[in-house]
C-alpha cells in the first residue's frame, strides 16, 4: 500500500471520528502503575525485554479507554541503546520489530472483540511507530533543549535514525511518529531521511517546548515548521509532551505557519528533570481538564488529540467521551 492510500486511510478514520482523532496517553506512565521498573536508559523500552505480554496489555487499555490510534513502545528503542546492554544487532533489530507487532496483535485482537458487539463505538485503530529523538536515546534531558553539541551534524542524525526507520518500516505500522524533536536541525533530518528512503508511510513529526513560544533550542515554530511543510511524507505537525496550558495558543500558532493536519498531545503539565531523572511538582491537568479543553482544541484546528507522560487510560477515556458526544 503505497503513501497516498495509507494516507488516505488516516483521513478517513479522522472522518469517522467526526474530524479529530485520539491518539493514546502515556505509556511509562501506565506501565509504572502496573509495577514495571524503568527508571532505565532505555526507559520504556526496557519491557520489550523484560515483559512484552505488559506491553500489549497496556496497548488494550488504551484501546479500550477509546484511542484510534496506538503508539509503539519504541520511543527509547534504539539500537546503539540495545548493544550496549550486550545485545547483538539481530537481537536488538528483533525489539523493534517485536514493538510494532505487540501493538499490531493488540489491535487486531481488540477489534476482532468489540466487532461483533452492536452499536460499539470504536473505531479500528491505526498504529504509529514511534521514533524518539536524539536526545531520548541519550537519556540526558537533551530533547528538553535542544542542545546535542557542536558534533552533531545533519548527517550525523540520519545516520542515527536510519536503519531503526528502516527496521520500523518493514515491521508494517500504519503510521510513523517522530516526538520531541527539540530543534530544526532533528526534524529536517527526518524529512530527509524519509525521502531518501524512499518510505511509504505517512508520518507526523512533534515538537516539544518548554516556554510554549519556541522549540528547545530557541529556533521558532516558523523556522522548524519550513522544511516539513515542503515535504510529502509529513502528514501532520505539532506539539507533544509540553505543559497542556500551551496548547491553545500553540494551536493557533501553528494553524497560522502550516496546512498540515495539526496532532498534540500534551503531558500532564508536570515537569521532568532530566538530570535528576524525576519529575517536579507542577501545575497540573487533571482527567477533567483534559476533558473540558480537548473540545476547544479540536475547535481551534486539532485533528489529532492524546495525552503524553503523567496522563493514563482514564484519561483517553475523557478525551474520547468529549469529542464523541459533540
Amino acid at each position: 500500500m503505497g503513501l497516498e492510500k495509507k494516507s488516505a486511510m488516516l483521513e478517513d478514520l479522522i472522518e469517522k471520528c467526526g474530524g479529530c482523532a485520539v491518539v493514546d496517553g502515556g505509556f511509562a506512565t501506565q506501565l509504572e502503575i502496573h509495577g514495571a521498573a524503568i527508571n532505565d536508559p532505555l526507559w520504556s523500552a526496557v519491557s520489550l525485554i523484560k515483559d512484552p505480554q505488559l506491553i500489549k496489555r497496556v496497548h488494550m487499555e488504551y484501546l479500550e479507554a477509546g484511542a484510534d490510534i496506538v503508539v509503539t513502545s519504541s520511543y527509547q528503542a534504539t539500537i546503539p541503546g540495545f548493544l550496549s546492554r550486550g545485545l547483538s544487532v539481530e537481537e536488538s533489530e528483533s525489539l523493534l520489530q517485536k514493538s510494532v507487532k505487540l501493538s499490531l496483535e493488540a489491535r487486531d485482537k481488540f477489534w476482532d472483540k468489540v466487532s461483533k458487539i452492536s452499536g460499539h463505538s470504536y473505531n479500528r485503530a491505526l498504529v504509529a511507530a514511534s521514533i524518539g529523538s536524539y536526545g531520548a536515546y541519550l537519556a540526558d534531558g537533551s530533547e528538553y533543549s535542544g542542545n546535542y553539541g557542536e558534533n552533531v551534524s545533519l548527517e550525523k542524525l540520519k545516520d542515527f535514525h536510519r536503519r531503526r526507520l528502516q527496521v520500523l518500516v518493514e515491521a508494517g505500522p500504519d503510521l510513523l511518529a517522530f516526538e520531541t524533536i527539540p530543534n530544526k536541525l532533528e526534524a529536517q533530518a527526518c524529512v530527509e531521511l524519509l525521502e531518501e528512503e524512499k518510505v511509504q508511510i505517512p508520518a507526523w513529526i512533534c515538537f516539544t517546548s518548554v516556554d510554549g513560544e519556541k522549540v528547545p533550542s530557541g529556533e521558532s515554530f516558523e523556522e522548524c515548521l519550513e522544511p516539513l511543510n515542503k515535504s510529502n511524507n509529513i502528514y501532520a505537525v505539532g506539539i507533544n509532551c509540553a505543559p497542556p496550558q500551551f496548547i491553545e495558543n500553540l494551536i493557533r500558532e501553528f494553524s497560522k505557519l502550516t496546512k498540515k493536519a495539526i496532532v498534540v498531545y500534551p503531558n500532564s503539565g508536570e515537569v521532568w528533570d532530566g538530570k535528576a531523572k524525576k519529575w517536579l511538582p507542577s501545575q497540573c491537568f487533571g482527567d477533567d481538564e483534559f476533558e473540558m479543553f480537548a473540545t476547544k482544541w479540536r475547535d481551534l484546528g486539532a485533528k489529532l488529540i492524546g495525552g503524553c507522560c503523567r496522563t493514563t487510560p482514564s484519561t483517553i477515556k475523557a478525551i474520547s467521551r468529549d469529542l464523541k458526544r459533540r
